[in-house]
């Protein structure tokens, strides 16, 4: 374990995509602090930059609700910029400021996340538009030779979580609203 976390790190530092094991699905992702690998994942993914993308933050600096399944909380760029200051490129947040934030209860991403000492940016290991794989065996061949690296299917970094986390939007009034229970 200590090996593939040690080059996952490494590749993320060295700017390239990865495919890797979440608290929910498999995603890919990448440096939350790198405009080009960012770039990367729109074209690696075929999605239009209005769809935007989520970043997986260490547990412990910040908190958030204790939710019984992983949660992703869309916030507004008063939060996650003023508030809680996260280091992440400019081309990452929604164009309206926004930006998905998730703590993963997954000792795989918690390690990456801290010996890379940034958020790291999470999306599903799908085409866009296409469904999300619940499991390795169902990620589509043609995303493995878009990313540079992947991360093995070891059972020790599985999560067991087939579906993708729930959503909630955080308004700018503080009221909170369920985009995918």
């Amino acid at each position: 374990m200590e090996q593939i976390i040690t080059q996952t790190v490494e590749a993320l530092r060295a700017g390239k995509t990865i495919l890797y094991p979440t608290d929910t699905i498999w995603g890919i992702g990448c440096d939350a602090r790198n405009a080009g690998a960012i770039e990367r994942l729109y074209a690696i993914k075929e999605r239009d930059h209005s769809k935007s993308m989520l970043v997986l933050i260490e547990n412990g600096k910040w908190k958030m609700a204790d939710e019984d399944r992983p949660t992703t909380y869309i916030l507004p760029r008063g939060i996650w910029d003023c508030g809680m200051h996260l280091d992440i490129a400019p081309n990452l947040p929604a164009a309206d400021g926004t930006l998905g934030v998730r703590i993963p209860k997954h000792n795989f991403c918690q390690e990456v996340i801290r010996r890379l000492g940034a958020p790291l940016v999470s999306t599903s290991a799908n085409l866009s538009g296409r469904p999300s794989p619940a499991a390795y065996q169902d990620i589509e061949k043609a995303l493995f030779e878009r990313i540079d690296f992947c991360v093995p299917p070891l059972p020790e970094f599985l999560s067991g979580e087939t579906r993708g986390s729930r959503i909630i939007k955080i308004n700018g009034d503080g009221s909170q609203t369920v985009l995918r229970p």
